[in-house]
């Protein structure tokens, strides 16, 4: 009887925060670990599921790095990467296309839909949604490397509307109609920013901002986007998390209420972010 209490107890710690956020939008940047583990996959699926179900309005923005490299592998193709980004030439965002628009969206897509969920997977390209310049890098060519330059709403919004999950790849076009592959944390924040959506995530393979990198304790739970520059200056965001928390910090200047950096590798995190008092991850905001 008392895990029983204890499993209703957790439900009605939830009852808020499923009144608060029913009809919201929370963009999801869905990659890393938890596109690989077998296990974290089907949590992830889960919780973006149970958000559905209780009335939020989930939007998926997906990654694929991974794959990309594993299918140039295949192909005798090796992957470059300069200041983070993979060198994409004419062959290489072919491939990219293929694995991202094809095999990891349709894979998401079937995951959902085993829940007996609508979902509708859909590049950058559907409806014009994601407009991009080519990404211009001081002293190296980069190749089909997109910036976006506009997103348009209209077809998300309609998915939405008619109760689909929108499952997106990064892959815009430009205004001569090339394809270019887009950095997904860069689409994720740019596509929530439009949409004005409640809540921007971003499943990581990290616990969140630490102060000491060392030290999982050191965790820093809430950030002023104002405070952004000071902790990269101070060296508490390097490496890697810098662009993610730039992307957080424009994700709030663009609109969205709340940012969070999440750890993809433990299971359901998006419900014990949402759903709980305390979270988990860092979030950013804005006074």
């Amino acid at each position: 009887m008392k895990k029983y209490i204890q499993r209703a107890k957790v439900l009605v710690e939830a009852l808020p925060y499923i009144k608060k956020f029913n009809g919201d939008i929370v963009v999801i940047k869905y990659g890393g670990s938890a596109m690989v583990d077998e296990s974290i996959k089907m949590s992830v699926i889960q919780d973006i599921v149970l958000m559905k179900l209780v009335g939020l309005k989930p939007v998926i923005v997906h990654g694929g790095g991974k794959e990309i490299s594993g299918m140039l592998s295949k192909i005798g193709k090796e992957s470059k990467f300069i200041n983070g980004l993979r060198v994409t030439d004419e062959e290489t965002v072919q491939v990219a296309e293929m694995v991202l628009s094809g095999k990891v969206n349709k894979d998401i897509v079937q995951l959902i839909e085993n829940h007996d969920i609508g979902a509708v997977g859909i590049s950058g390209k559907d409806g014009k949604t994601l407009k991009v310049a080519k990404k211009e890098v001081e002293d190296y060519d980069v190749g089909y490397v997109g910036e976006i330059t506009k997103v348009n709403t209209g077809l998300i919004e309609t998915l939405l509307e008619n109760e689909y999950i929108p499952v997106i790849a990064p892959i815009g076009t430009d205004d001569n109609g090339d394809t270019y592959n887009i950095n997904a944390d860069y689409a994720a924040s740019s596509i929530a920013g439009a949409l004005k959506a409640e809540k921007l995530i971003f499943l990581t393979d990290v616990e969140g901002i630490l102060r000491d990198v060392n030290d999982s304790n050191s965790l820093i739970s809430q950030i002023d986007v104002k405070e952004v520059p000071e902790y990269i200056e101070q060296g508490v965001i390097s490496g890697g998390m810098i662009p993610k928390a730039e992307c957080c910090a424009s994700g709030i200047y663009k609109g969205v209420k709340s940012v969070h950096i999440l750890d993809g590798r433990v299971e359901h995190s998006l419900l014990l972010e949402i759903f709980t008092k305390s979270g988990v991850g860092t979030m950013f905001f804005s006074n």
